[in-house]
C-alpha cells in the first residue's frame, strides 16, 4: 500500500499540472484585447468627432467673425448695416457691462456660457447655448459637451414625422425644434418620398450655437449665431471608420472565441483521459482521490458520514493464469460495472490498482455498512460462472468533525488516501483465514497503526542509544546435558515504553527494511561479547545469529559479515549464521553463492525453522548447510504424536546422512528430550533447559560449565 500511496502522490502532482492547463489564459488575453480595442474605438471615435466638430466650429466662427468685422467697420454706414440686416446671421452687441447695444434677427442666445478650447490648446472662444435647440453646453473644464438626452429626443421626434407634408418644401431648410434640417430630393415622386420617415430623408443638419467675438478694441462684444453643419458625408466617414474598427474587433473576438472553445474541448478530453481507467473504461484512482476528497471536505456534506472502502478481488492472478490477462481485464470491467450499479446518489467507485477497487459510500452504522458490503460481494460472486471467486473488503469510517463546543465544521484536513490506507489495513487483517469477508477499521487497528508509526519514529534513536539488548538462549546436548551453543535473540528495553517483546517490533522492521540494521547490530554485539568472554577465560560455544532474507539482495553480504566480526577480533567459528527457511525460495543462485562464501570465511550456516513452511528437499541437496533447525511446531499440536515423531526421526536421519547437525527448538517436556536424544538429535533449545536470558546470566552459565 505504501507503493500505491507514493505512486498516487506522483499522479496527483501530474493531475495538478493538467488542471492548471485551462482556457483561462486565452480568456484573459481575449478580455485584455477587447478592452484595448474598445478603448481604441472610443479614442478614435472621440478623435474623429473632435476633428469634425472643430472643423465645423471653425466654419461657424469664421462666419460670425466676418459679420462682426462688417458691423465694427460699418456701424455708421447705413448701406453696410442694411446688408448685414438682410443676411441670415442673427447677433447681439453688448458693452462691457453686458447691456445690449444692438440686436439683429431673433435673439435666442441663452444664458449658459463658457470658454471653448481647441485641441491645439492655443485658441479659446466664448460660446453661448441656443435657448431653443439647447444641444450644447459648456462644461467646467472649458470643453463643449453634448446634451445627449436632448439630441435623442429630437431624433425620436424627427423619426415620427413620416408625412413629408409637415415639412415645408418651398425653402432650402426646415426649422425643426430650433434646428435647421435639409432634406434630400433623391426620392421621387413625392408620393413615394412621403412614405419614408423624415429621418431617412435628411441630407444635413445645422446646429445653432452663439459665439462671441471682441470688437472695437474689446470695448464691445459681438455675439453671433453660427450653425455647425453636419452632412451625411461626415456621418458616413465617422461611421465607416467606427464600423471598420468594430469589424476588426469582432473578427479578433470571433477567432479568440473559437480558440477558447477548442482549448476548452481539448482540455476536457485530456481530463477525461486522465481520469479514465484503461482497463475498466470507468474512473481511476486519481479521479477518486480528487473528487472524493472534495466531496468529503465540502461544506454541503459536513453533516454527512462516509465510508472509504478497499475491495479486493483475491483470485485475480489465478484467474488470469487459468484464462488470460485479457479475460482478466474483461472480468475487472464487469466488476466495475456491478459496483457502479450499486452506487447511490453522491457515492463513488473507481478501479484503484490491479485487483483493488476504491469506494466512497454513505455511512449509517457498522452493521448496515458490513451488511451492504457483504451484499455487494454476493453479487460479485455471481460473475464466477463456475469459478469460486473470493472478495475481501475493508472500510474506514469518516464521521462529522466537531469543535469542542459541539459545532460541526468542514473536514478541511481530510485525506482520502489516509482513509483508504486505513481501509486497506483493516482488510489485510482478514489475511488468508477468510476467503471472503468484511472488516471495518476500529480503535484496535488504529492503536496498531499508531504503534507502527511510533516504532518507525523511534527505531534510529533506539539503535544509536543501544536500547536493543542481546539475549541468549542456550542449546544443550540432550545426551550429556552440556552447553553446546546458543542463539542470539533481540529485546527492546525502551526508557519510554518499557520492555518490548520482539513480536511487537520485528515484523515492523521487516516491512520497512530496518531489519538489515538490526542484523548488523546483532552480529556486531555478539562478536564483541564472544571476544570479551574469550578474554575472560570462558569456554565459549558457537552463537547463531539470524540474518533476514532482505539482506540477500546484497552481493557482498558475506564480506559485510566477515568484516563486522573481524572488527572485534572474534574467531569466526564462534558465530553461526541462521537463515530462515522462507529465504531459500528467493534467488537460489545468490543464496548458494553467499553460503559458499560464508563457509570459505570460516562461518557455519544453518537453516532455521525447517518444517515451518513448504520445505524443499531439493534446497537441502543444493545448499551446503552445516545445521538443520527443526521448527517448534513439530512438538506441538495434533501432529506431535506418533506421526510427528516419525517425521522428526526421519528429518534427523536425513540431516545426518547429509553431514548436518540438528537442533530442535521449542522443546518443553522431558519426554520430548528423551525422544530426541534417542534419535540422535545434536542439540535442544527450549524452555525445558533455559529461557532466553541477558548476557550476564548466560555468561554465568558458561562460567559454571567452564569451572566444571
Amino acid at each position: 500500500m505504501s507503493q500505491i500511496k507514493n505512486g498516487n502522490k506522483k499522479n496527483v502532482r501530474l493531475y495538478k499540472k493538467v488542471r492548471n492547463t485551462t482556457a483561462w489564459g486565452p480568456v484573459a488575453l481575449l478580455f485584455a484585447l477587447l478592452v484595448f480595442f474598445n478603448v481604441l474605438v472610443v479614442y478614435m471615435s472621440g478623435f474623429v468627432l473632435e476633428y469634425i466638430f472643430e472643423s465645423k466650429f471653425a466654419e461657424g466662427y469664421s462666419q460670425v467673425e466676418s459679420v462682426a468685422k462688417m458691423y465694427e467697420y460699418g456701424s455708421d454706414d447705413e448701406s453696410i448695416m442694411e446688408l448685414i440686416r438682410s443676411g441670415d446671421t442673427a447677433f447681439v452687441v453688448t458693452d462691457k457691462s453686458g447691456a445690449v447695444i444692438y440686436e439683429n434677427g431673433r435673439n435666442t442666445c441663452g444664458t449658459n456660457s463658457g470658454v471653448i478650447k481647441m485641441s491645439n490648446g492655443a485658441e479659446e472662444y466664448m460660446v453661448y447655448q441656443d435657448s431653443e435647440a439647447g444641444f450644447f453646453y459648456p462644461k467646467e473644464d472649458g470643453t463643449l459637451g453634448f446634451k445627449w438626452k436632448s439630441i435623442f429626443k429630437w431624433a425620436i421626434s424627427l423619426a415620427m414625422m413620416s408625412e413629408r407634408e409637415t415639412i415645408s418644401e418651398s425653402e432650402e431648410y426646415s426649422i425643426i425644434n430650433g434646428v435647421y434640417v435639409s432634406f434630400t430630393d433623391e426620392a421621387s415622386p413625392d408620393t413615394e418620398r412621403s412614405l419614408l420617415p423624415a429621418v431617412m430623408q435628411i441630407e444635413s443638419i445645422q446646429l445653432p450655437l452663439w459665439i462671441s467675438a471682441d470688437i472695437n478694441g474689446g470695448e464691445q462684444q459681438f455675439i453671433g449665431r453660427a450653425y455647425l453643419g453636419f452632412n451625411m458625408r461626415d456621418n458616413i466617414l465617422a461611421c465607416e471608420l467606427i464600423t471598420a474598427v468594430i469589424t476588426v474587433i469582432f473578427i479578433i473576438a470571433l477567432v479568440m472565441t473559437i480558440y477558447i472553445i477548442r482549448t476548452a474541448v481539448n482540455y476536457r478530453r485530456v481530463v477525461n483521459l486522465f481520469y479514465r481507467d484503461p482497463v475498466t473504461e470507468g474512473h481511476n484512482w486519481i479521479w477518486f482521490v480528487r473528487n472524493g476528497e472534495d466531496k468529503v471536505r465540502s461544506i454541503f456534506t459536513k453533516r454527512e458520514s462516509f465510508a472509504v472502502v478497499n475491495l479486493v478481488f483475491r483470485n485475480y492472478r489465478n484467474y488470469c493464469l487459468c484464462h488470460s490477462l485479457a479475460d482478466g481485464e474483461v472480468l475487472l470491467a464487469d466488476i466495475d460495472r456491478v459496483l457502479l450499479a450499486e452506487m447511490r446518489k453522491n457515492e463513488m467507485c473507481a478501479h484503484a490498482t490491479m485487483s483493488n477497487f476504491a469506494l466512497l459510500l454513505h455511512y449509517d452504522n457498522d452493521a448496515a455498512l458490513a451488511a451492504r458490503l457483504r451484499g455487494m460481494i454476493m453479487r460479485l460472486h455471481g460473475l464466477g460462472q463456475g469459478h469460486s471467486f473470493e472478495f475481501q473488503a475493508g472500510a474506514d469510517t469518516v464521521l462529522p468533525q466537531k469543535e469542542q463546543d459541539g459545532r460541526i465544521v468542514r473536514r478541511k484536513d481530510f485525506s482520502i488516501e489516509q482513509a483508504y490506507n486505513n481501509a486497506c489495513s483493516a482488510r489485510a487483517t482478514l489475511g488468508k483465514t477468510e476467503k471472503s469477508g468484511v472488516r471495518i477499521f476500529d480503535s484496535s487497528l488504529l492503536e496498531a497503526q499508531r504503534w507502527d508509526d511510533t516504532v518507525r519514529e523511534k527505531q534510529w534513536s533506539a539503535l544509536n542509544n543501544e536500547e536493543f539488548e542481546v539475549y541468549y538462549q542456550p542449546k544443550f546436548d540432550p545426551r550429556t546435558n552440556t552447553l553446546r551453543g546458543a542463539e542470539a535473540l533481540i529485546r527492546w528495553n525502551s526508557p519510554e515504553y518499557g520492555f518490548v517483546t520482539p513480536g511487537r517490533f520485528i515484523p515492523i522492521f521487516e516491512k520497512n527494511g530496518f531489519i538489515t540494521e538490526i542484523d548488523h547490530y546483532m552480529i556486531s554485539h555478539v562478536a564483541r561479547d564472544q571476544k570479551s568472554w574469550l578474554e575472560a577465560g570462558y569456554g565459549c560455544v558457537p552463537v547463531s545469529v539470524n540474518v533476514s532474507r532482505a539482506h540477500f539482495v546484497e552481493n557482498d553480504l558475506a564480506e559485510q559479515i566477515r568484516d563486522m566480526v573481524d572488527r572485534y577480533d572474534c574467531p569466526r567459528e564462534l558465530l553461526e549464521i541462521e537463515l530462515t527457511e522462507s529465504a531459500f525460495f528467493d534467488d537460489k543462485n545468490a543464496m548458494i553463492s553467499t553460503i559458499k562464501k560464508l563457509k570459505e570465511y570460516g562461518f557455519a550456516v544453518s537453516m532455521d525453522d525447517f518444517g515451518a513452511g513448504y520445505s524443499s528437499l531439493n534446497s537441502l541437496k543444493d545448499m551446503p548447510l552445516d545445521a538443520l533447525k527443526l521448527d517448534a511446531d513439530f512438538f506441538r499440536g495434533e501432529g506431535s504424536g506418533d506421526r510427528g515423531e516419525i517425521v522428526v526421526a526421519e528429518a534427523i536421519k536425513l540431516a545426518k546422512n547429509l553431514n548436518m547437525r540438528t537442533v530442535a527448538e521449542g522443546v518443553e517436556e522431558k519426554s520430548q528430550v528423551d525422544f530426541l536424544a534417542e534419535q540422535g538429535c545434536d542439540m535442544i533449545q527450549g524452555f525445558y533447559y533455559a529461557k532466553p536470558m541477558p548476557k550476564s546470566e548466560y555468561a554465568e552459565k558458561m562460567s559454571r560449565q567452564t569451572n566444571g
